[in-house]
């Protein structure tokens, strides 16, 4: 068995394990109505004429289940820290308590419950594209081996029966996430 195979399959598993970690960092985003230092991980916030990360001009804590705080190092960008978070889009408002911004975590109405369950249902499509994607990348390679003569059509088709179950449980773990997910948003 060539070695190439075994290599195949490592990077196949890589790939598709970067698929995963995509789909737990955008869900991570998606608010539950609890407080998760994640939510607001994503924010860019304008500083010095560049945007940066929120993580990156302050330090996000979660003091209590329904509130995060944002301790803003420089005194000079708590304005600017809340206005990102607010013209983020998750429907929160923040306000400034000296060098420290405090944003409270609604409950959920069940609109945005719906709301929310589309968008986890959404990245978990896109996810389940990359891995497939992976797939379709990996029977194109034992394809090439196969042409080049470097395996036998049978040990082809195995592999190829390898791809296909490796990817069967990587679709079945996005899956589960996705209504793990999908459940935890719905919860009231």
């Amino acid at each position: 068995m060539p070695a190439d195979l075994n290599a195949l399959k490592q990077d196949l598993t890589r790939r598709m394990d970067g698929a995963v970690e995509t789909l737990r960092k955008d869900q991570s985003g998606l608010r539950t109505g609890r407080a998760s230092p994640a939510l607001l991980e994503p924010i860019r916030v304008e500083s010095y004429g560049a945007m940066m990360p929120l993580t990156q001009v302050g330090t996000i804590a979660v003091p209590e289940a329904r509130m995060i705080t944002v301790q803003v190092w420089d005194r000079s960008l708590v304005n600017s820290v809340v206005a990102a978070i607010r013209d983020s889009g998750l429907g929160l408002n923040p306000g400034a308590d000296g060098q420290t911004v405090r944003v409270p975590i609604p409950q959920l109405t069940a609109e945005r419950r719906v709301e929310l369950a589309k968008a986890a249902n959404k990245y978990a499509e896109s996810a389940r594209i990359a891995v497939r994607a992976v797939r379709r990348d990996g029977m194109e390679q034992i394809k090439g081996f196969e042409k080049k003569s470097e395996i036998g059509k049978d040990e082809a088709e195995d592999w190829s029966g390898v791809v296909q179950k490796l990817t069967d449980s990587y679709i079945k773990k996005l899956d589960e996430m996705a209504a793990d997910k999908d459940r935890e948003i719905r919860q009231v």
